[in-house]
């Protein structure tokens, strides 16, 4: 019995100057094609799914004949695809049949009306593929050509909801690469999709969602949920559309008509944070990626109400661990006076934990990489803006907020508790605008200062285990009112 023939390998065939296929090659190809193998017979040079799952991948792409025009093209990457090269109306194309699937090959052959041109597929089920291109080439149609038409068609095909669970899928994938966001930023997206977006227009085709539309929902949105969750209705349907046009679809995007000014403008303006706003705060700062000494900063100035730069620069020879004071030269304070902070047990535990850290540094906190120098003045902002948009993942409307705002939550939220406002000014530095009055004062209210300070820190201790500090406020009141004269020697 003579040797079966090897499969042809390759493109090289002879051409003839009117574009026909000659040679031994194209002999062989015509041979094939014109002679039919008895029922239950395969052509010697067909391919089989073992000689398939066989294929390995080498330095560039190369090609297994198969029969009637279809061959495997193998990439250097391993993958194998099925590809039919035909000539129609005087031109040569190429059809991407489908990948190779050795899953697809284990289960049963779909019927044909089940399947389309690029899906994964088994070697029965693309020859199935390759008989009905055939048969679309002998009429005169173009495989390749339709394909493209009907994704073309199916994709315009597609609603607003259906490019937007597009986008998300795409934003969430880590093959996306660099496309791919942060869990955080797609879930505050998606929840802005889901509240105030996907009633309105998910069941609109793209061309349905006019800019007229848009601005009408982001003015409903703006009158309902604010304006900062109207802005995120923009800007989510802006980049929907932006995904769609990536992927080819001819569309405007509505959201380029409106300008993000004409929805709603947002001025910088100073904020308290409320009891339930600091538990969200302090319950996000534990999840966030900063490091832990950053997160501890950024309480320890909440506790502290100082001034950022204040704590930026501070040093380890302002602070007295034995009689629990921080003082804070005259020339580092704004008032240009020497200022006592009287330290709580949990500013304590924090000056610890960063004394431990950061010993070999003058500064409570150094910077990074160089202890000779103190944390930027960005530092503890950025923690804030990671610790914002943690929260907005559940609370879209949650405003931002700076370190100075900490500064004004502390002034607040001893206000609202009714502290005696001259204990609360001596805390913020605030000088007294009688200045014989300044300068009997400079110290005074130490004692009174010290259980006020330290109520602060155990109210934010309630608050974030989701407490009341109504009975802290009372008995801190009712001690600082206890204060004897022997205690004022500091005032004297």
């Amino acid at each position: 019995m003579s040797p079966q023939p090897s499969h042809f390998v390759g493109t090289d065939v002879g051409m003839a100057q009117d574009g026909r296929e000659t040679g031994f090659r194209y002999q062989q190809r015509l041979l094939m094609v014109s002679v039919r193998p008895p029922t239950g017979c395969r052509f010697m040079s067909e391919l089989t799914d073992k000689e398939l799952k066989n294929l390995k991948p080498r330095a560039k792409l190369y090609k297994v004949t198969d029969r009637d025009g279809m061959y495997a093209a193998v990439t250097p990457t391993g993958v194998v695809s099925f590809r039919y090269q035909y000539r129609v109306n005087g031109r040569q194309e190429v059809l991407t049949i489908g990948r190779y699937s050795a899953d697809a090959a284990r289960k049963l052959t779909r019927a044909p009306d089940a399947l389309e041109y690029g899906m994964e597929v088994s070697l029965a089920e693309a020859r199935s593929l390759l008989a009905r291109a055939r048969r679309q080439v002998e009429r005169g149609e173009s495989p390749s050509k339709a394909k493209v038409e009907k994704r073309t068609a199916s994709a315009e095909a597609l609603t607003f909801g259906g490019w937007a669970e597009a986008y998300f899928k795409h934003k969430a994938d880590p093959k996306s690469g660099a496309e791919k966001l942060a869990d955080s930023t797609l879930a505050m997206r998606r929840s802005v999709y889901d509240r105030a977006i996907a009633g309105e227009l998910s069941k609109l085709k793209l061309g349905e969602v006019t800019p007229q539309r848009l601005k009408h929902l982001c003015d409903e949105v703006k009158e309902k949920r604010g304006p900062a969750v109207a802005v995120h209705v923009r800007e989510v349907v802006l980049l929907v559309f932006r995904h769609a046009q990536g992927s080819g679809l001819d569309v405007s995007n509505p959201a380029e008509s409106i300008r993000t000014s004409a929805i709603a403008t947002f001025e910088p303006r100073e904020r308290a944070l409320s009891p339930s706003e600091v538990r969200a705060v302090l319950a996000a700062l534990d999840h966030v990626s900063a490091a832990p000494t950053l997160r501890l900063a950024v309480k320890f100035v909440l506790m502290t109400g100082v001034r950022k730069s204040e704590f930026i620069d501070a040093t380890w020879k302002e602070i007295d661990f034995a009689a629990a004071r921080w003082t804070i030269p005259a020339e580092r304070m704004k008032a240009g006076k020497a200022h006592v902070v009287p330290l709580s047990d949990q500013a304590l535990d924090i000056l610890t934990v960063f004394r431990t850290m950061f010993g070999a540094s003058r500064y409570l906190h150094p910077g990074r990489y160089d202890s000779d120098t103190p944390i930027s003045n960005a530092t503890l902002n950025r923690v804030i803006d990671t610790v914002v948009e943690r929260i907005r993942v559940d609370d879209p409307d949650f405003q931002s907020f700076g370190v100075h705002d900490l500064r004004r939550t502390f002034s607040t939220g001893l206000n609202r508790a009714k502290f005696d406002d001259r204990w609360i000014e001596m805390s913020l530095a605030h000088a007294p605008r009688n200045r014989i009055a300044a300068v009997y004062n400079v110290n005074r209210y130490l004692a009174e200062r010290k259980i006020m300070l330290q109520c602060w820190a155990d109210m934010l201790d309630a608050w974030a285990k989701g407490e009341s500090a109504k009975d802290l406020i009372a008995d801190a009141k009712q001690r600082a009112a206890e204060v004897h004269d022997d205690e004022l020697d500091d005032d004297l």
